[in-house]
């Protein structure tokens, strides 16, 4: 995220913080996003495909075996179904994330550019809430719609067909359906991981350890594990309400409880857990390397 330099002016006292450009912070994060989901897609496909109730071909409930079986039974070109809503809407998220996230970060930052963990927290969340308007919940409405819908008679040929059908038949609105629920588990992941990351970045710093891009997918990774036992059910609940047919939050939280009991809310996490310590590893890797080479910092 942001950088931080002594003045130049050996006189001076007081630390002169450099902002990270808001530029700077759009085009990487939305890099980062990008290259991030194309990498871990099929874990989130599996967690998906797991958290919906199982009424197609293949019904298990390990994500792990259900790689297997839909890439043996559908093939590997199943694996990616809505991939690319997700790519799309991963690299506007992460791009409008980071740039919320630099944004409030800027201002809640001391005179050494440090930011306290509960204000690194806030910003997390803040961002979270932002970018689940801006961003996800469109696109994880398609996403899961298709998923949900490939199980059994697809009715829906492609993410941009998905989004034709639903919005015909109930509006544009629709596209919006499970906002709540989103914003709640973005809000809660963005704040987590976020929070988690830039505690261990400070951490390592005043213990000396040099960044590094394995430094940094070391931080970003362990920021993943922390992030999905913390917040998975918010995560399914919004599976839930996003499904082809739709489900309020009581309903999608009822829905949980009647199907797998209260340990289902926690449905899928061993898949998220896979994605998010490679999803953070990468990510906030790809972010700082391309942000240190746009702002002619990188070595």
């Amino acid at each position: 995220m942001a950088s931080i330099t002594q003045s130049d002016n050996p006189g001076l006292h007081k630390p002169q913080r450099i902002h990270t450009p808001q530029w700077v912070s759009l085009v990487s994060g939305g890099v980062a996003g990008g290259v991030e989901a194309a990498i871990t897609y099929p874990f989130e496909y599996s967690k998906t495909r797991v958290q919906l109730l199982n009424t197609g071909a293949v019904k298990t409930s390990n994500p792990l075996r259900l790689i297997l079986q839909v890439a043996k039974q559908e093939g590997l070109g199943a694996l990616y179904m809505g991939c690319s809503t997700l790519v799309i809407g991963t690299t506007a998220k992460a791009a409008v994330r980071f740039v919320s996230y630099d944004t409030i970060r800027n201002s809640l930052t001391d005179d050494h550019g440090v930011m306290s963990p509960s204000r690194g927290m806030l910003a997390g969340m803040v961002a979270g809430a932002v970018e689940s308007i801006l961003a996800v919940t469109p696109t994880e409405r398609i996403k899961t719609a298709l998923i949900d819908d490939a199980k059994g008679a697809r009715q829906f040929k492609s993410s941009f067909h998905a989004t034709k059908v639903l919005v015909q038949q109930h509006g544009i609105t629709e596209l919006y359906r499970g906002l709540v629920s989103t914003a709640m588990k973005q809000s809660a992941t963005s704040a987590v991981r976020m929070g988690t990351y830039n505690m261990l970045k400070e951490a390592t710093k005043s213990k000396g350890i040099k960044a590094n891009v394995f430094t940094t997918f070391g931080i970003g990774a362990a920021a993943g594990v922390v992030t999905v036992y913390a917040t998975q059910p918010f995560d399914t609940i919004k599976t839930r309400a996003q499904g082809v047919l739709g489900a309020s939050i009581s309903e999608a939280s009822r829905s949980v409880i009647r199907d797998y009991g209260i340990r289902g809310f926690w449905k899928g996490s061993t898949m998220r857990l896979g994605r998010l310590i490679l999803s953070g590893g990468i990510v906030f890797s790809v972010y700082e390397e391309v942000s240190a080479i746009l702002s002619g910092t990188h070595k």
